[in-house]
């Protein structure tokens, strides 16, 4: 076996080693949560049930749904627990492969990524959900129930999680771009009406048919492009010899 291939086979074993770790991570977090499964599905869902009217509830419409949705949940929240673990797990594998100045700006930009992750999400709980959801209690004709099925429920509110959570990566996405001069900063620019009329299509996309949501995505959409660029200019300096 040549020093290649023995080197490669190491590089290997050693990828599925942090990877079982991580997975046994998220596992024993995942195990320690689950006899609160049916109080984190609860928390989750608290914003449409503080919108559902007078006497209104949620419906399942699976026989095994009542069990499985927060059990989903409970993962959801081991893996967002251990994400930290993980990424470190990540951080370990590939910084010794790094030049020093790739470390120095790796981690932050990776911390700073999981922080706005977060960020979009709490941003999607605690106003988008209440405005959206508030607003079609209203919209709802009069004599219909208004009710949804547990696990259409956490289908909507995970991919509203991620528009929200990717959204909030715009910054970063921006800063990466211009540091790796994929494009220049005069560039993104020049890109700006474009990136507007962008942000509006996706908030159509991603969110309700309602004008309050599509914004509620779009206008900090376009903010975080503008913050990304103020940033960037911080970052687009010449690399020094290591």
């Amino acid at each position: 076996m040549t020093q290649s291939e023995d080197s490669f086979l190491s590089h290997l074993f050693e990828l599925r080693d942090r990877l079982i770790r991580s997975l046994l991570a998220i596992g024993i977090v995942f195990v320690g949560l689950c006899p609160w499964a049916k109080e984190l599905y609860a928390l989750l869902a608290q914003p449409l049930l503080a919108s559902l009217p007078r006497g209104g509830q949620m419906i399942a419409t699976d026989v095994v749904g009542v069990f499985l949705v927060p059990m989903k949940v409970a993962l959801m929240v081991a893996f967002l627990i251990a994400l930290p673990y993980v990424l470190y797990q990540i951080w370990a594998f590939v910084a010794p492969g790094l030049y020093a100045h790739e470390k120095r700006l790796a981690l932050p930009l990776v911390t700073a990524s999981v922080i706005l992750f977060f960020v979009g999400m709490a941003f999607a709980y605690f106003l988008v959900f209440p405005t959206v959801f508030g607003f079609m209690s209203k919209v709802a004709p009069e004599g219909v129930a208004w009710m949804t099925d547990i696990e259409k429920y956490l289908s909507f509110v995970m991919s509203t999680f991620i528009a929200f959570g990717v959204t909030f990566e715009v910054p970063i996405i921006v800063i990466v771009l211009v540091k790796m001069h994929f494009v220049e900063l005069a560039t993104l620019k020049e890109w700006r009406p474009y990136v507007i009329v962008g942000a509006f299509v996706i908030g159509a996309i991603f969110t309700p048919p309602d004008v309050i949501s599509q914004l509620m995505l779009a206008i900090p959409l376009c903010l975080l492009y503008e913050l990304g660029m103020l940033m960037a200019r911080f970052v687009d300096k010449p690399d020094t010899a290591d």
